[in-house]
């Protein structure tokens, strides 16, 4: 009888065999279909936004190299467009190409920043949080909520106004911009970990005897890259036009050139009146490209997350043909 019962039951050997195998094919099959589900099928919309992206970025990136200082002062003020300044001169006598090709690296520099640290807080506070429940969950939750019903702008402006001019650098506008964005993402992420952590392959990981940081970082992380790759581009964005916002305020990066620090100066030397709407226009125009660039983006990763989008737009295309068809055939 009990060879008989040692036969039939399992052991316990054989029962973490079983979890391990079990774990490694759910965690190959999450991971495959997260990577799957994170690389967006090209439409004309995504096409769009990643060159514009593209195209300003490379004007940041290698536009420096390319253009004189920035800061030389001539006696030409105020001159418009010509073959020596491309895009004129500042009141000053400054080459608005080269303080352009400056700020929009500023720009860059400061909304990539601020996206990775909105992104990691939002990871850390949403998914650590709702993985370990309990009570870690709640004070988490608590913390995001603190910071989710405090006005962002308000909050932003009384912070850099604290701060002193001499201090306030790139780094200091980046971290503060960061502490003020990050609460609605965690939300979000919050609640997508909670539904993810009842599965299967995470129940069979946390059977298999994973340590909770792996059990993250391979089977619920790559769930979430969409999530995370939609909540970095709308950072990114939100960072570029907040930046932009205070330093046209005065409240800016003291000593780095961005492209909301280009408004301010345009503003305080009056190229509005004076009719100099190439010192104003062209930062003015690579904000609004640079963010619908990173919106058209955004909008393709949203379909990834929510398929209905993309039914939707679907839909609306086969309306269109069928509109044309019968337009054709009458």
């Amino acid at each position: 009888m009990t060879n008989i019962q040692q036969e039939t039951e399992p052991t316990i050997g054989a029962l973490a065999e079983e979890a391990d195998s079990t774990t490694s094919i759910a965690t190959r099959k999450a991971t495959k279909g997260g990577l799957r589900r994170f690389l967006p099928t090209p439409t004309p919309w995504l096409i769009t936004g990643i060159v514009l992206v593209l195209g300003v970025t490379l004007f940041g990136v290698i536009g420096p190299l390319l253009v004189g200082d920035p800061t030389t002062i001539r006696d030409s003020g105020l001159q418009g467009p010509s073959a020596a300044n491309l895009l004129g001169t500042t009141q000053t006598g400054q080459d608005v190409l080269a303080q352009l090709a400056y700020a929009t690296r500023g720009s860059l520099q400061i909304g990539l920043i601020v996206g990775l640290l909105a992104t990691v807080l939002s990871a850390f506070f949403g998914i650590l949080g709702a993985y370990l429940g309990g009570f870690m969950d709640e004070a988490f939750s608590l913390f995001s909520n603190v910071f989710l019903v405090i006005p962002g702008l308000p909050l932003v402006i009384v912070i850099s106004g604290l701060v002193p001019r001499e201090a306030r650098g790139l780094w200091t506008i980046a971290v503060v911009l960061a502490i003020t964005s990050w609460a609605g993402s965690a939300r979000v992420l919050r609640a997508q970990t909670m539904s993810i952590r009842n599965r299967d392959y995470v129940s069979a990981a946390r059977v298999a005897g994973e340590k909770p940081w792996r059990v993250i970082a391979v089977e619920i992380l790559p769930n979430l890259l969409p999530v995370l790759a939609s909540q970095f581009v709308f950072a990114v964005i939100a960072a570029i036009l907040g930046e932009a916002g205070l330093s046209f305020l005065g409240l800016g990066a003291s000593n780095s050139s961005t492209l909301g620090t280009m408004l301010f100066y345009a503003q305080n030397g009056f190229a509005l009146a004076n009719g100099a709407w190439w010192w104003f226009v062209p930062p003015g125009l690579l904000i609004a490209l640079l963010g619908m660039g990173l919106s058209l983006v955004n909008f393709s990763i949203d379909e990834v997350i929510n398929p209905r989008l993309a039914n939707v737009r679907a839909q609306r295309r086969r309306e269109r043909r069928l509109r044309r068809l019968k337009g054709t055939q009458r």
